[in-house]
Formats: structure tokens, C-alpha cells, sequence
């Protein structure tokens, strides 16, 4: 039969060991090991001091040591220095220490908590009577040192998974763009708040569906799918990627959504593969930016060629020499000529305009403008280009001075004025003021056949021109687009009237 101590020894050694799988909390786990330990030594108190590489070293429990011994051992403690060597934690000088300090009363036996042959910590147990520790209170204490050495292990990489996790979590969350976490068979182990917003439907209605299930193309995409990629093999090497580009399909949506997928696998060390990680962009942007470059080009090579054409023709007659041309001809080859030109340097302005705007370089000159005079200039200036309209002004001579940039207001009103003589075939083309306590409004209206409905939303985008206009009118798209770029860098707004039926109405306002 087992001695009565070895009986004990074995049933508590297997209390710890059914704690360490019940139970995570590491100084509860410690607190009882230490308990064990000190009962099983027939000491009165002890401490397990930790090493946390970017701490250093710390009494993590104690039990019976009076507090102001306790600040004795805690600041001998942190003085340990970091090593991987066990013999530092048996430490002799304790024991010099406990000598002094009660005179040769206390004793005491330490041994490390060794982990994967680095030293984590070093458990320590006080007797309050004089005498030496036998080779068998050793290998009893190294019984309890070794169990404890399991469990700060066991704790610290349960305490890594569980920050490891949380960091996952922060960044799934966080990430602009959907991620979709896949098993190998396709199924959606986790998705991100940012799919589950572009998509339309909350996380847990997604979790568990199957990859094909969720993501649906309205049309054939652009790239290898990843069904088809994996009939070819993929993925063959961790660092094997796919990207495919279309339009999703989403519940209760009209119209189908833009995305590029990247999609990536995650292999185990041993080469199995665990997941398959889904990275999906919103690329509404990007499509509205190629649109965008398609249709510069297209208007200004268009609004370019051709005045360059027009100016080039009218030259090339003029210095033909097989013809006397009288000056009457001379005169009107002349004034299309310059007026193509101004036509070329307008166009050139606005999109010097429009760059500077997008740089950041838009910078106002104020000064004290008066609204009527500018508008009357305005007005007699447009009068003389047009023989089908009359402009009229309704602003009072003494209408409140503004402080703004007199040239780049002339300039919305330019905007405004040209485009109702140009969509305007004909008609009255008036010019109002109102002025109220913070601001005042100035609107140019026409009786031409006015803004349709849907397209007043976008009038004053970059390059926008309604589809059933800009057929039949010269234009580049630009001229809205930078008034509204003026009158909001006035800290103003512009708008379409939607309630004038006579034709078009633009109104602006601007602070007092």
C-alpha cells in the first residue's frame, strides 16, 4: 500500500489535473496548486511569481504572507533577472533574505515553472520554524511546479487565442470592404458588418448559406469564377489568388450592385485547406470614374474638333489665292473665326476650372459686389448675342452689396443666362432678386421647354448633359458643374425650381 502522503499526493495532483480542463481562470488555478503545495509541505505560506516577457517578473498569488513582508518579496521580486536558465529561480538569496530578516525562524524551497525549457515562473513555500527541506519536499514541491507550469501555459495560449480572436473580430468589423470567410465546401463560416450592409441583409441571415446562394450575377462576370477556377485545380499554392468583377444581384434591390472579389485560400501547416477568404469592393466609384473618363473624352474631343475645324476652314478660305473675297465676306469669315475662339478659350477655362476645383485650388478674390449692376452688365452684354430673346431684370437698384468674388459670380451668371439662350429657342429670359435677413437669391428663368424631372438630380454633376438636349446643343457639361462649385465655395447653395412650369428656373443664393 501507498504511503498515507503519497495517497494524498496522487488524489490531489489528480484534483489538479480535472481543474486544469474544467477550469481557465488562471489565479484561481494557481491559488489552489499554491493551497496543495503549502498543506502538502506543512508550511504556513507561499507565493507563485510570474515572468511576462514584456513585464518582467510578479507575484501572481500568495497565501499567509503578511503584507509588509509581501512589499519586501514583491520588489525583490521585480528585481529577477530575465533569463532562461532554471537555476535563477531557485534562487538561494530568498533564503539569505528570509534569514535576516526573522533572525534564522523562517525557512523556505523554491524550484522555476518550466514551459518548453524557458523558465515562466517560480513557485515558493515558507515554513515558520527552523530546518531543511528534504530531496523529497523538492520532488513533491516539483510534482505541483510542473502541474502549475501546464497551467500558466495552457492559460497564456488560451489568453493569445482569445486576443487573437478579438483582433480578428476588430478587423472583420472594421474593414471597409465585405469579407466572407468560406469552409472548403463552399459554406459561409463568417461574414463582416460591411457585407452585410452592401448586401442588404442582416449577418446571421448570411452565416450558413453557400457561397452561391449569396453571391448571384446579374450577367455574366468579368474573370475566372471561382467554381470554375477550382474544376482548373485551384487553388495549387497558398499564394493563389482570383479576382472576378460583375454585378450582384441583392434582395429587394432593382438594380444590381457593382463588386470585385478577391478571393484567397487559407491552408494549415500541413497543406490542408481550412478556408477560403472572400474580400468583396463596392466598385460603384470606379465604374462611375471610367464612365466619367469615357465621356470626357468623348465631349471634349467633340467640343475641340470642332471649332478647330470651323477656324481651320474659314483660314484656309481666306488665304486661298485663286480668290478676291470682298470685305463683307472677309468680316463674317473673321467674327466665326472669333468666336470659335472664344468658344475654345471658354472650353479651356472650364477645365482649367474644373482641375483646380478637384486640386484643392480654388481660391475666391472678394470684394464688394452689387448684384444689379452686375446683372445689368450681364444682361446688355447677352442682349447683343441674341436677337430671339429679351432679358429682363426685376432686382431693385438698391439691392443689398455682397461680399464675393465679382468675376466668379459673373461667371454663374454667364452660366445661367447662356444656357437659357441656348435651350431657350426664343421667349423672355428674366433675371430676379430676392433679398432676405441672412441671404440673398438671385434666379434666371426661361420659357423654353424647361428640366425634365430626371434629370434635375444630376444637372450640375461634371460632364452631365440630359440625353434628349445635348443632341441638338453645343455644350461640355461643365458650366452648372463649376456654378455650383462657386456659389458652394461662398458658402451659398444652388438649385432647379421644380415648381416653375413656364420652363426652366435656377436659383442661387449666397450669405449677406
Amino acid at each position: 500500500m501507498l504511503p498515507d502522503f503519497r495517497v494524498r499526493q496522487r488524489d490531489y495532483l489528480l484534483e489538479i489535473s480535472r481543474a486544469i480542463t474544467e477550469e481557465l481562470d488562471l489565479d484561481k488555478l494557481l491559488s489552489r496548486i499554491l493551497r496543495i503545495s503549502i498543506e502538502m509541505l506543512a508550511g504556513q505560506a507561499g507565493l507563485i511569481a510570474l515572468h511576462e516577457n514584456n513585464k518582467g517578473w510578479d507575484i501572481a498569488v500568495n497565501q499567509g504572507i503578511p503584507e509588509a513582508l509581501l512589499r519586501y518579496l514583491q520588489d525583490w521580486v521585480k528585481k529577477l533577472p530575465t533569463s532562461s536558465e532554471p537555476s535563477i529561480a531557485q534562487i538561494p538569496e530568498i533564503n539569505r533574505f528570509l534569514q535576516d530578516i526573522s533572525m534564522g525562524v523562517l525557512s523556505g524551497v523554491g524550484l522555476p515553472l518550466i514551459a518548453q525549457e524557458e523558465v515562466i515562473g517560480l513557485i515558493y513555500i515558507f515554513r515558520n520554524y527552523p530546518g531543511i527541506y528534504s530531496n523529497n519536499d523538492r520532488s513533491l514541491l516539483s510534482s505541483f511546479a510542473n502541474q502549475a507550469a501546464i497551467v500558466v501555459r495552457n492559460a497564456r495560449l488560451y489568453t493569445e487565442t482569445k486576443n487573437e480572436k478579438r483582433r480578428m473580430d476588430a478587423l472583420l468589423d472594421s474593414a471597409a470592404d465585405g469579407m466572407l470567410i468560406l469552409t472548403p465546401d463552399h459554406v459561409i463560416e463568417r461574414t463582416n458588418p460591411a457585407f452585410a450592409r452592401m448586401f442588404g441583409l442582416e449577418q446571421e441571415l448570411i452565416t450558413g448559406k453557400k457561397h452561391d446562394e449569396i453571391l448571384r450575377w446579374a450577367k455574366t462576370p468579368h474573370g475566372t469564377t471561382l467554381e470554375a477556377a477550382e474544376a482548373d485545380g485551384w487553388p495549387l499554392t497558398p499564394q493563389a489568388q482570383l479576382y472576378v468583377e460583375g454585378d450582384l444581384v441583392r434582395p429587394g434591390e432593382r438594380h444590381p450592385l457593382p463588386i470585385g472579389i478577391t478571393y484567397a485560400p487559407l491552408f494549415s501547416v500541413d497543406g490542408v485547406l481550412l478556408n477560403i477568404i472572400a474580400t468583396v469592393r463596392d466598385i460603384t466609384r470606379f465604374r462611375q470614374a471610367e464612365e466619367l473618363k469615357s465621356t470626357f473624352i468623348s465631349i471634349v474631343s467633340h467640343e475641340l474638333k470642332t471649332p478647330v475645324a470651323l477656324i481651320k476652314g474659314y483660314v484656309s478660305t481666306l488665304r486661298r489665292e485663286d480668290a478676291h473675297w470682298d470685305r463683307r465676306i472677309v468680316n463674317e469669315s473673321l467674327a466665326v473665326i472669333e468666336d470659335e475662339s472664344d468658344r475654345l478659350t471658354e472650353l479651356i477655362e472650364n477645365l482649367l476650372d474644373a482641375s483646380r476645383l478637384q486640386a484643392g485650388a480654388f481660391e475666391l478674390k472678394k470684394s464688394e459686389v452689387s448684384l444689379y449692376h452686375l446683372a445689368k452688365r450681364m444682361a446688355e452684354r447677352f442682349e447683343v448675342q441674341t436677337s430671339n430673346h429679351l432679358i429682363e431684370i426685376t432686382i431693385d437698384e438698391d439691392f443689398p452689396t455682397i461680399i464675393a468674388d465679382e468675376e466668379r459670380i459673373e461667371q454663374v451668371l454667364s452660366n445661367l443666362i447662356s444656357n437659357s439662350i441656348k435651350y431657350a429657342s426664343s421667349g423672355k429670359i428674366h433675371i430676379d432678386g430676392t433679398s432676405r435677413a441672412n441671404e440673398v437669391i438671385i434666379c434666371v428663368s426661361d420659357e423654353g421647354p424647361g428640366i425634365e424631372p430626371g434629370d434635375m438630380p444630376y444637372i450640375f454633376e461634371r460632364f452631365y448633359r440630359a440625353p434628349e438636349m445635348s443632341r441638338n446643343t453645343k455644350g461640355s457639361g461643365l458650366g452648372l458643374y463649376l456654378s455650383r462649385a462657386i456659389i458652394e465655395a461662398h458658402n451659398g447653395r444652388i438649385w432647379v425650381d421644380s415648381n416653375y412650369q413656364k420652363g426652366a428656373r435656377i436659383c442661387f443664393s449666397i450669405p449677406r
